[in-house]
């Protein structure tokens, strides 16, 4: 193995698993820390961990453990993969483990940097920006766990990080490789270990890619790992795949904005069930309900609980933020089992918690990576008679669900 990667969650890590794959690496997505070594064809391996939204000793600990697995693989070069928003708030996680990674590689300088302008994100003088608008107005700061108020990467990391953060600019950036390098080493010499490196476009990222060679560690979202792949002598290609017949299903627990939108236009078009907040809680829906109502559906039956902002706040206000994330996550973790028992062959989630109770509750270790859906979210094969995509909450056309469940199929 090359490049050990650690994503905090089971969307973006499988984001970054369909970037490095599309530039030539094989790539395997493992479902927590394994305990086996990799097998001997795997370039990258991706470890997706539940620890966007965990405390950040708990997220520390498990990142770190996942870095002695990739270490024992071989690998030479580690990522760290976080959201392209960013998804933290001022107590952490990003920095916490980033700091704690950096101690234990001696990394210095680390490239901070989420862009990712396939899907809208960018970095530009140290400030994220989701299309034209900040990231602080972008619909993030009503996240109901890791709401972004502040688009300035340089003040949130420093509210996370024991470390002083520095900054190279667009206009150093564009200067190509050797011009970022020197960027890097300036704020490096100035006793900036973490750096925000601005990006705009897809080149600018394959320069930091190159820029990134030497350094033993790289933080951001999937984007900044476009450049990666060809330091080892990979180049773009196409994965092998070969789709699944059999019943699909789509379960969405995001509340994005772009999520809505799609659940409401496959709802117009296609079956599908809401599934409210309270009602789960409250033990008036059960899994075995819903998973009945799926399997007696044709097309592509969709179940969610994607509310507007207030709504959620409604629901966290009466029964608590932790209580009401964990009793969705597990609604939909058991919708999912039941239906895979019942011989649902391709499952579509929205959403990284749901994403991430899904791939648990299915015990889902290793996922071979496959073509792209949309920018930033792959195929999976999860087993000889089981594949998955896994859909970030802001990624995707509005037509996601259809397109998802066409390129699943056989």
């Amino acid at each position: 193995m090359k490049l050990g990667c650690i994503g905090d969650d089971f969307t973006g890590s499988s984001d970054l698993g369909n970037t490095l794959s599309r530039q030539g690496m094989r790539v395997v997505q493992y479902s927590g820390i394994p305990t086996d070594p990799a097998a001997a064809d795997v370039e990258a391996g991706v470890i997706a961990l539940k620890s966007r939204s965990i405390d950040p000793d708990e997220a520390v600990a498990q990142s770190l453990a996942a870095l002695d697995w990739l270490q024992a693989q071989g690998c030479t070069q580690f990522f760290f993969k976080y959201c392209s928003t960013f998804d933290s708030t001022p107590q952490g996680n990003i920095g916490p483990v980033a700091d704690a990674l950096a101690d234990a590689l001696g990394a210095d300088p680390v490239i901070v940097c989420p862009a990712f302008p396939g899907t809208g994100r960018s970095v530009y003088q140290g400030h994220l920006f989701v299309k034209d608008t900040l990231l602080s107005e972008s619909g993030m700061e009503n996240h109901p766990l890791t709401p972004m108020t502040d688009p300035d990467l340089r003040r949130w990391m420093a509210l996370q990080s024991r470390y002083p953060v520095g900054h190279v600019p667009a206009q150093t950036v564009f200067a190509g490789a050797d011009a970022i390098a020197s960027g890097l080493e300036a704020e490096r010499q100035a006793g900036r270990r973490h750096v925000v490196v601005d990006a705009i476009r897809d080149e600018d990222l394959m320069q930091i890619g190159r820029a990134a060679a030497p350094l033993k560690l790289v933080t951001g979202g999937s984007g900044v790992a476009l450049g990666l792949p060809a330091n080892f002598g990979c180049t773009p290609g196409t994965p092998e795949w070969e789709g699944q017949s059999g019943p699909v299903l789509a379960l969405s627990g995001s509340c994005s904005s772009a999520t809505r939108a799609q659940v409401a236009l496959h709802a117009a078009e296609n079956p599908a069930r809401e599934v409210l907040a309270e009602d789960i809680i409250e033990g008036r829906v059960t899994p075995a309900a819903v998973r009945d109502w799926a399997l007696a559906q044709a097309g592509i039956p969709l179940v969610y609980s994607s509310a507007d902002p207030d709504v959620v706040k409604a629901v966290q206000d009466r029964f608590g933020r932790a209580v009401a994330a964990e009793a969705i996550e597990e609604f939909f973790a058991g919708v999912a089992r039941l239906a895979v028992a019942g011989g649902v062959t391709r499952i579509i989630t929205a959403g990284g918690e749901t994403s991430g109770a899904v791939i648990e509750a299915l015990d889902l270790n290793e996922l071979r990576i496959g073509p792209e859906i949309d920018p930033g979210v792959p195929a999976l094969r999860a087993g000889p008679d089981l594949v998955v995509a896994l859909k970030s909450g802001n990624f995707g056309a509005e037509d996601f669900f259809v397109k998802a469940a066409a390129m699943l199929g056989a």
